[in-house]
């Protein structure tokens, strides 16, 4: 095995560890914030799926069915995320295999993240340019069969080097390690692969999510389509926050050349800016902007003690 992780992915990692050594009680400050934030985030998310289940009228709209795709992808992440970064923080070691299925999840709702943008941007043009054919092009079995793809797509590259660790690696269900994504890859076209996919996926959804604004812009002759136009800009807007997250892995490993303790608080910022609120952030703006589900949050984080005005689906 040391000849197969011998990789600069592998150096990288290990570069790491010596300043994962001393755990004083700043360390477990951090992580008692990172998931105080997780914890709080994922409540409004809870709430706002709640409020979108009470509501049969929402429940079988496929633009709100794509949301909550979103706020349960995104609550998985935000879980995983968070307890993968805290395991680093407090030197916690796990076997292959436990580490396989949390990178497992954890990778596959990241990478969900954009394509599910794609889709609800994707489902606001078909509504605006094809209103007639949106009932039938945008049902719910439909929204669902493209909920699965969006995993599909999100968890292939993953479950391929799963597998190539679980055939290759002699010590896959016994051996510890720290769990991050780099101690799952045993050789350099497994990042490059995994590079890759990352790229060709945010490129695509980026084009996906410009050629159906400027097809909406075209389209805008009418209040809906100019709310409709705002809707997919701030898809836009969310695939850029989504975007800085690819970037943590990049700044972290330009970070190890800093001193121990500067690269601890250096790292706890990147994860904090970079990965953690972006994923916190973007469902709460779009759900809070949302006219449907706006007052069905508010109303349920009061425990619902004020009247809110009756909730329509807006198409």
């Amino acid at each position: 095995m040391v000849g197969l992780n011998g990789s600069a992915l592998d150096i990288d990692f290990l570069q790491y560890q010596p300043f994962m050594v001393m755990i004083e009680w700043p360390t477990y400050i951090k992580a008692s914030f990172v998931m105080m934030i997780s914890v709080l985030f994922i409540y409004f998310n809870s709430i706002m799926f709640f409020g979108i289940c009470s509501k049969p009228t929402l429940c079988e709209t496929s633009r709100y069915i794509l949301f909550s795709q979103m706020l349960l992808n995104d609550s998985i992440h935000l879980v995983l995320g968070s307890l993968l970064y805290c395991f680093s923080l407090s030197n916690v070691t796990l076997t292959r295999v436990i580490c396989s299925v949390i990178i497992l999840l954890s990778s596959t709702t990241f990478r969900n993240a954009p394509l599910n943008l794609a889709a609800m941007s994707l489902e606001r043009y078909v509504a605006i340019c094809f209103p007639l054919r949106h009932a039938d092009i945008a049902s719910p079995r439909r929204t669902g069969i493209t909920i699965v793809v969006v995993w599909f797509l999100g968890s292939v590259n993953f479950v391929i080097d799963i597998f190539i660790s679980a055939i290759t690696d002699n010590q896959y269900l016994t051996g510890y390690v720290y769990c991050t994504r780099e101690r799952l890859f045993l050789a350099k076209w497994q990042y490059d692969m995994y590079q890759g996919f990352n790229g060709f996926f945010f490129a695509v959804v980026g084009l996906t999510i410009i050629y159906t604004y400027g097809g909406i812009l075209v389209a805008a002759r009418s209040i809906k389509a100019q709310k409709a136009s705002r809707t997919v800009l701030l898809h836009l807007t969310q695939l850029g926050l989504c975007l800085t997250s690819f970037l943590f892995g990049t700044i972290e490993r330009a970070l190890a050349v800093f001193s121990s303790s500067l690269f601890n608080n250096l790292r706890y910022l990147n994860f904090l800016f970079i990965l953690l609120l972006p994923r916190c952030l973007s469902p709460l703006i779009y759900g809070l902007r949302d006219e449907s589900i706006c007052p069905l949050f508010l109303y349920y984080l009061r425990c619902g003690p004020w009247k809110v005005k009756p909730v329509t689906a807006h198409f």
